[in-house]
């Protein structure tokens, strides 16, 4: 079995791993119980070699594969490369680049959105992954043959992968695409838990300024005792519970503890007392202070144009085959619709080309949509007078 348990072993190959132009990683972790990532296992693949890494080994020191992801010669291939870089970020204060996703690059070559790793082997290496290991206890030791097999699966196919869709990429000319997700991914600040940003994860039916702001404050404490304490924020209160005490405002622990969903007893406990707090303290934010515009309020006044923006983004998606989501977002459509000058990333670089400005024409009534032969199609109005209108059929 290719499983390395050692320090000098992981010094060993990542010394070879190192001469290699690129390596694909993946990670297998456990989160039901912990805040943060608990890695288990770490899969490493050259084209000459691949390897899981016991990281709960007792003789295992990891900073041979930290060095690894931080070498500026040899690029880092993931799939779906996220929640593996803030296992990186949280463990070593590093994030692997340069950086290749192979999720992302199969969005922009049109396999739809998040496509995932087992898909592209088939799809790609016309292989069908033996998925039999996938929901395994990876604490558990020791690990079985069966669970290394899969791992390292999950490496070299990887591999092939990668080659067919830079390859891809840079015939279409479409590798810079992939610029500004990369930058997203190696940015700190996408894998920095702030506290203060706790509230925006939550869907909440907070409309007035007095239940958003309490909100804020709940959502913040929850998510640093979440984070002091390594639990899962359920485990500090749920979502639910959150949203009614934000939306209930208690000033004290009987109105507290009255509250349906709210644990009984926990009122006259500590966490009852951070929780008043956290109450008072939204009640006595400044309306000022508070983020001025919410998605309902920008899509208040423009559901129809989104809903136009929608359908324009499918035909621009199904023509040039790229992923819709790669494009533009619903968040992005809603800002579309409230403002020509929305500071979002569908208006700029190549998404403004393919999509963008065309969104800008249609809120003016200088692009319209129609139906030609069962396809949405557009019809672009050029300002000399009497001639006829572009097509373009998705």
């Amino acid at each position: 079995m290719n499983l390395i348990t050692s320090t000098d072993e992981l010094l060993s190959v990542c010394r070879r791993l190192a001469a290699h132009p690129f390596v694909t990683v993946d990670t297998e972790f456990l989160r039901e119980t912990t805040f943060w990532p608990k890695v288990c296992v770490i899969q490493l693949a050259s084209d000459d070699e691949a390897v899981a890494v016991d990281a709960l080994a007792e003789e295992i020191d990891l900073t041979p594969f930290f060095e690894l992801m931080a070498d500026p010669g040899v690029t880092k291939v993931f799939h779906a490369a996220r929640q593996d870089i803030e296992i990186v970020w949280h463990l070593a204060q590093l994030i692997p680049a340069p950086l290749f996703d192979t999720q992302v690059a199969a969005m922009v070559c049109g396999f739809g959105d998040q496509v995932s790793y087992s898909e592209l082997v088939q799809s790609v290496c016309k292989v069908t992954l033996d998925k039999s290991s996938r929901f395994t206890d990876w604490a558990r030791r020791p690990l079985s043959e069966a669970q290394i097999t899969y791992a390292i699966a999950d490496v070299t196919y990887l591999r092939d992968i990668y080659r067919y869709l830079h390859a891809r990429l840079e015939r279409s000319g479409r590798l810079h695409w992939l610029a500004d997700e990369m930058s997203t991914l190696t940015s700190p600040a996408t894998y920095e838990q702030h506290p203060d940003n706790a509230w925006e994860r939550l869907k909440h039916r907070a409309r007035k300024q007095r239940d958003l702001a309490t909100l804020m404050e709940l959502a913040a404490w929850r998510e640093h005792e979440a984070q002091s304490r390594d639990v899962p924020r359920s485990r500090v209160l749920k979502d639910d519970t959150l949203i009614d005490i934000a939306l209930a405002a208690p000033r004290d622990a009987e109105a507290l503890g009255n509250l349906r969903s709210f644990p009984r007893g926990m009122e006259r406990s500590r966490t009852g007392v951070e929780i008043l707090a956290a109450v008072e303290r939204g009640l006595a934010r400044d309306p000022k202070s508070l983020p001025r515009h919410t998605r309902e309020q920008r899509s208040a006044g423009g559901g129809a144009t989104v809903e136009l923006l929608k359908v324009l983004l499918r035909q621009v998606a199904e023509r040039h085959g790229v992923a819709a989501k790669m494009i533009a977002t619903v968040e992005d459509l809603e800002a579309i619709a409230a403002s020509d000058k929305a500071d979002v990333a569908a208006l700029t670089g190549w998404r403004r080309e393919l999509f963008g400005q065309k969104a800008l024409e249609l809120k003016r009534g200088r692009l319209a949509l129609t139906v030609e032969n069962g396809k949405v199609a557009t019809l672009e109005w050029r300002e000399a007078a009497g001639e006829m209108p572009s097509q373009e059929v998705a």
